[in-house]
This record gives structure tokens, C-alpha cells and sequence, in this order.
């Protein structure tokens, strides 16, 4: 190789240069994984190739066989991985050595930060999550040289790439016969350990052993000694193959172990904790195609960024098409990561295709049922009993880690799925008036439900602590009925488009008014309608006193110490999904809601006797605006509040 042209010397973009100080400075805790997160863009790279090469052969040039090469030089000190795959041009290695070009970085920054205070682990384990894979060579190395030829350039538009991992990186032409990459790792002192091929071997087996592509290494041979000296092995110039070099998921389940799957899971995902479950099966009939899916046990830092591509990768008859086929599973399952391997799909799909091909329709139903049912798998393992089989007790506990990470997401089915509803409606799991923890499923509130009650109760809030002590469960808990108490922002979108579970309707104790039925007994409905037609010239003024903030006053039975609470009639908004549109900056209808008062209540009462119009008037608002903060909302003009309760307090 000669040099054709001067250097270059770029700045890092901003936010390269703090994520290099931080890998150098911080991510120790399971140094080897850069040899993981290399080999695999190099196998990302001859994937790229192959799949240019569909519609130009010529991209091949004479070298259509596709590996990739470690060797080590202990003189030099220097570790490298090649690959003969799609290479790149002088242009796409400043642009992708210097650049993150990835939404979410800040993000990434902020975590790994954090992390460096707390746990040694956790700040491993980002470094795939976050997609910084390159980067994590500054593990182990003080400076990455990167030379690089496109495939399709000539041999003088190759391009070598060096930086000590600090503030700058220097780019210049170089000419290179081989297409492909070299990332050469220049280790510092402390990271000699990897400049020995059973270390090296060993590795590559744990990570990468699924590898497709033949890994190759120089073959090492034991010498002996000669003058007494002791023998050693020797490295020859002989080339094996240190990987099994086949598709994992093309081999038979029984022929795979568990650390097999783990480690893949791994391989694809970044990830460093097992996945809490998979499935892996070959589906023939109409469409063909063999499934490998992980359910993985936290949640990306990405889960809720619309700008994220999420799917799982796509293969025909082996042959890697893309990375993210979101139209291989419906968006509320994002989270899952995974292989489709079709035998049906032809090799150039493009992703206008996934949307409308029948056979992918097919494969994202397969992959849906079969997500499902791992799910349902677990929730029935969650809580095993004491006679269940070893393999249910090893689950056990498995589905409420799921639920805290992805619950959220799981909901959105219920609006997007309407063939798998009933199966999400299952799933889902609750806090409820009786328990704070999220275990509650609708199938255990029904079996605990009280002779005549006719509905599952439930309450939507910002926290548990706001639902358990909201004025509208005052009557339930006085009787002893349970309420779901539901708390995640997807929740009062979700329910609109569940009404019932398993022919018992779902009824909102904040819509509408409350009807016990026959809960509910004679004696009370009658003093219930005593005191509304009592209480009707009250009613009338505060009506009047209310009309613009209020739709209707009228008497309740549903509040047992509270003097007033806020409702919405059946079908309307809540005001707290009213609110929730407003801070996401989505348009919202005005909602005005109704004041349900209690007429047993003294300040209720003193409202009757209150002869004072001005005063009638600010204790109707008063307890309007408290009706209001009791169900998480903020009164319009709060400083009209505090002059109406200091006057109400002084006076």
C-alpha cells in the first residue's frame, strides 16, 4: 500500500468526542465484548455486500468467497479484524467513523454518566444498547487505524482512517487491492491478554460462534524445543476456521443450548442480560419460513422514540436482507428482537414490498400468535404453585419482570389488534383498591367479584396514590368493591377500545353516574332521591354559578367523606386524558365536566343555608376547584382559589 495524497484532519462531531472519553475513561467492566461488536460489523459488512451484489455481480470482483480474518502481531502489539465485504469510500469513513449519525445519543451520554457512579455492569451493557459498536475498540486500544476499499472503487481510492480516540481523526487516500475493511486495534499495555489466539478463539466461540460466515485465524502448531529449551506453538501460515459458520437458527433445537440461544440473543441485540424467553420453529404450509424470537428482559432506552426503527432481522433462504422489517410484527410487539429466515420472500424485497406482500401478512400473523404464546407461557409461570414442575418454578416471577418493562406497550395492541384482543386483554395486569402491586389480571377480579355485581370497576390516574385516594372509590371502598386502579398514560386511550372482558362490562367510576345495581339496596336509593329533591334549590343555584366551568350539579351517592368530585358523562373525555393531549401538544376538545356533591357533607350543607349570594358564590367554586385537584387537575385561575379559601378561613 503507498500513500497518494496528503492527510486530512477532521474534528469528531460533538458528541463522538464525549462518547469516546467516556468509553475510555469508564466502560471496563467486560472489556472482551469489542471483539464481539467488530466481528459483527464486519459480518454486517460481507451481509451488505451480498445484497448489493443481487443486482450488481460485479461487486464481487475475483473474490466471491466472504470471511473475515483475526490475526495479532505481539511485536506491533496490534490486533486486527478484516473482512472482505462491502467496504467503504473516503467519504462514508468520515461520515460513519465520524459521526453518529443515531438519534438518542444525548441520551446515551446521560446514562453512561450515570452509571459511572453507580454500576460497573450497567456501563458495559450500553455500549451495544446505544448501537456504538466501533467505538467500544477504545476499550482495549489507544489508537484504530481503519483501512478501507470499496467494493466497485479502483485499488487507488482505498482510505486509511486513524484516531487516538480523543478530539480528532486524520483521513487520507491510500491504494488498496483488497475490498473490503482492516480495523486495526493498537492495544495499550494493559489489554496484551488479547494477543493470544486461545483467548481470542475463546471469545469468538462465546460471541460470534453463529457467525454465518467462516471466522478465520492462523493455525497454530505445537514446536518442540531444541538445546533444551521448551517447545511452544508456533503460528503457521495455514488459515482454520475458529467458528461453526452456520446459521443458528438453522439448526435443530435439540442440537442448541440454552448459553447457544443466550448468546446469540446477545449477538443481535446488544444486549448483555439473558433474554427472559424465546422461540424458535420452523412454520411450513402456505408460507415457509423458520422464526427465531426473543423477549427481551429490560426495555431499550429507545422504547418510546417514534423516530426509532425497530423489527427483526430479515433473511431469504438464508441470504441477509435487512436489518429492521418493521412489517414482520405489528408495532405494540416492537420490543421483540429476533430472525425470519422465508424460503417464499424473492431475494430483492423491498420494504414497499413487505407492506403489501401476502406472504408477509402471513409471517407477521405467525409471529404474532407465537409472541403471544410465549407471553401467556409466562404469565401462567408467574406464579407457580407449590406442586408445579421445576420448569415452571425456574419462570416464576418471569411475566411481572416483563410487565414493569413493557406493560405499556403491550396495551397499545388493544387498539391495534383487534383479531389478538381478547388474548391482550389476558395479559394486562392492574394495581388495584386492594393491592398496589401490578399483578391483578381482569380474570382474578372477576373470580373475586361480590354477588350482583355486574361490572369491572376501574380508575384511570397519574400515580396508584392518586387512584386509591380519589374521592370516586369512596363508595366502593365503603362497600368492599374492588377497583382496578390504573396509572399508565396509555390506559384511558387503550380501555376505549376494550368494553367488556369475557361478556362483564368495564365501567369507569369516573363516567357517568354511579350505579351500584343491586349492590346497591332500596333503603338508600330511596334517602338518595330524598335528598336529591330536597336539595334541588341548591342545585339549581349552583348551577347558575357553574355554568362556565361545569356541564351539570347534581346529587351523588358515590362520595362517602368527600364533600364533591368531578365526573364526565359516559361516553365523553376524561379530563385527565383531556389533559395528557394538551401536554403532548395534541389538540383537545374542551372538556366540561360534572359536579357530583354530596348533600350529607357540612360544607354541602352550609351551601344551603348560605343566604350570601357573593359567598354562595365563591364556596360553589371552591369546592368546584378542590373537586378538581382531588382528581389531578390544577384550577384555571389558582390565585382566585387562594383568595377564596383564605376568605373562607378567615371569615
Amino acid at each position: 500500500m503507498t500513500d497518494t495524497m496528503s492527510k486530512q484532519t477532521h474534528s469528531f462531531q460533538a458528541e463522538v468526542a464525549q462518547l469516546l472519553h467516556l468509553v475510555t475513561h469508564s466502560l471496563y467492566s467486560n472489556q472482551e465484548i469489542f471483539l464481539r461488536e467488530l466481528v459483527s460489523n464486519a459480518s454486517d459488512a460481507c451481509d451488505k455486500l451480498r445484497y448489493e451484489a443481487l443486482d450488481n455481480n460485479a461487486l464481487f470482483e475475483n473474490a466471491p468467497t466472504l470471511d473475515i480474518r483475526v490475526t495479532y502481531d505481539k511485536t506491533a502489539r496490534t490486533l486486527t479484524i478484516t473482512d472482505n465485504g462491502i467496504g467503504m469510500s473516503q467519504q462514508e469513513a468520515i461520515d460513519h467513523l465520524g459521526t453518529i449519525a443515531k438519534s438518542g445519543t444525548r441520551d446515551f451520554m446521560s446514562r453512561l454518566s450515570q452509571d459511572n457512579k453507580t454500576d460497573a455492569k450497567a456501563q458495559g451493557a450500553l455500549i451495544g444498547q446505544f448501537g456504538v459498536g466501533f467505538y467500544s475498540g477504545y476499550i482495549v486500544a489507544d489508537q484504530i487505524t481503519v483501512e478501507s476499499r470499496r467494493a466497485g472503487l479502483s485499488a487507488e481510492q482505498g482510505v486509511r482512517w486513524r484516531s487516538g480516540g480523543t478530539g480528532e481523526f486524520e483521513v487520507e487516500a491510500i491504494t488498496r487491492a483488497e475490498r473490503g475493511t482492516s480495523v486495526i486495534l493498537h492495544l495499550r499495555e494493559d489489554a496484551e491478554e488479547y494477543l493470544n489466539a486461545w483467548k481470542l478463539k475463546s471469545i469468538i466461540a462465546k460471541y460470534s460462534d453463529h457467525i454465518s460466515l467462516p471466522i478465520l485465524m492462523h493455525k497454530e502448531e505445537w514446536q518442540e524445543g531444541v538445546n533444551d529449551q521448551p517447545g511452544e506453538m508456533v503460528v503457521t501460515d495455514e488459515w482454520e476456521t475458529v467458528n461453526k459458520a452456520n446459521a443458528l437458527w438453522t439448526r435443530a433445537k435439540k442440537d442448541i443450548t440454552h448459553e447457544q440461544y443466550a448468546d446469540f440473543y446477545k449477538s443481535i441485540s446488544h444486549d448483555m442480560e439473558d433474554p427472559l424467553a424465546w422461540s424458535h420453529n420452523r412454520v411450513e404450509g402456505g408460507t415457509e419460513y423458520t422464526q427465531l424470537l426473543y423477549v427481551p428482559a429490560k426495555a431499550p432506552f429507545d422504547l418510546w422514540n417514534r423516530d426509532k426503527r425497530g423489527g427483526l432481522k430479515l433473511y431469504v433462504k438464508r441470504v441477509f436482507i435487512m436489518d429492521d422489517a418493521e412489517a414482520l410484527l405489528p408495532v405494540y410487539l416492537r420490543f421483540v428482537k429476533g430472525v425470519v429466515d422465508s424460503a417464499d420472500l424473492p431475494l430483492n424485497v423491498s420494504r414497499e414490498l413487505l407492506q403489501e406482500s401476502r406472504d408477509v401478512r402471513a409471517i407477521r400473523e405467525g409471529n404474532t400468535r407465537r409472541v403471544l404464546s410465549m407471553l401467556e407461557d409466562l404469565a401462567r409461570r408467574d406464579q407457580p404453585a407449590a406442586d408445579a414442575s421445576d420448569e415452571d418454578k425456574a419462570d416464576a416471577g418471569k411475566y411481572s419482570r416483563f410487565y414493569a418493562e413493557f406493560g405499556a406497550v403491550l396495551k397499545e395492541g388493544l387498539g391495534e389488534d383487534f383479531a389478538n384482543r381478547d388474548k391482550l386483554a389476558k395479559l394486562l395486569r392492574f394495581a388495584s383498591s386492594t393491592t398496589d402491586t401490578v399483578t391483578v389480571s381482569f380474570a382474578d377480579y372477576k373470580a373475586r367479584m361480590k354477588d350482583g355485581q355486574e361490572a369491572i370497576y376501574y380508575i384511570t390516574a397519574d400515580t396508584v396514590a392518586a387512584a386509591r385516594n380519589s374521592p370516586q372509590l369512596e363508595v366502593f371502598r365503603k362497600k368492599g368493591i374492588e377497583v382496578l386502579l390504573m396509572t399508565d398514560r396509555v390506559d384511558e386511550w387503550a380501555l376505549s377500545f376494550l368494553t367488556e372482558f369475557e361478556g362483564t362490562p368495564l365501567q369507569s367510576v369516573a363516567k357517568g353516574a354511579v350505579d351500584l345495581g343491586k349492590l346497591q339496596d332500596e333503603s338508600e336509593k330511596q334517602a338518595a332521591e330524598t335528598a336529591a329533591e330536597q336539595f334541588k334549590p341548591t342545585l339549581a343555584k349552583l348551577k347558575e354559578a357553574l355554568k362556565d366551568v361545569a356541564e351539570d350539579v347534581r346529587v351523588t351517592t358515590r362520595l362517602v367523606d368527600s364533600p364533591a368530585c368531578l365526573v364526565v358523562q359516559d361516553e365523553g373525555m376524561s379530563l385527565q386524558l383531556s389533559r395528557m393531549l394538551k401536554q403532548a401538544g395534541q389538540p383537545a376538545p374542551v372538556v366540561k365536566p360534572i359536579l357530583e356533591v354530596n348533600p350529607e357533607h357540612r360544607l354541602v350543607k352550609r351551601l344551603a343555608d348560605d343566604s350570601s349570594a357573593v359567598h354562595f358564590n365563591d364556596l360553589a367554586h371552591i369546592l368546584f376547584d378542590q373537586a378538581l385537584l382531588a382528581e389531578g387537575g390544577l384550577p384555571d385561575d389558582p390565585a382566585s382559589y387562594v383568595r377564596r379559601v383564605n376568605a373562607l378561613l378567615a371569615g
